[in-house]
């Protein structure tokens, strides 16, 4: 498993996104041809997202279990892992532990 831990020739937000109360943390990165991404982090917590795009997740530290919109199966993704979410969907994640770090791709 590849675990990105740089991403050269971006521009950074440098206010974060901040949902949760706290419990998740991203920043949006833009790339020179107009791709944005979000890098972030989520704390313990069992938390509920939205999509409008769709995202694909991929772990970069830690650990979570998800919950796509639909099921009723929960499965495990760590870092060097990704799963995809539809847009317009939504899905639940649980930290437990250390926290989750992840890169969000959208589209």
């Amino acid at each position: 498993m590849s675990v990105t831990e740089k991403i050269d020739g971006v521009a950074v937000s440098t206010k974060a996104s901040v949902y949760f109360d706290g419990k998740c943390v991203s920043h949006a990165i833009t790339f020179a041809d107009g791709t944005r991404k979000s890098v972030g982090v989520i704390l313990p917590a069992t938390l509920t997202f939205n999509t409008g795009a769709p995202e694909i997740m991929e772990g970069v530290g830690g650990s979570c279990r998800v919950r796509l919109k639909g099921e009723t199966e929960w499965k495990t993704w760590g870092a060097g892992q990704s799963f995809n979410v539809p847009g317009n969907s939504s899905f639940d994640i649980e930290v437990a532990g250390e926290p989750y770090h992840y890169i969000c791709h959208y589209g």
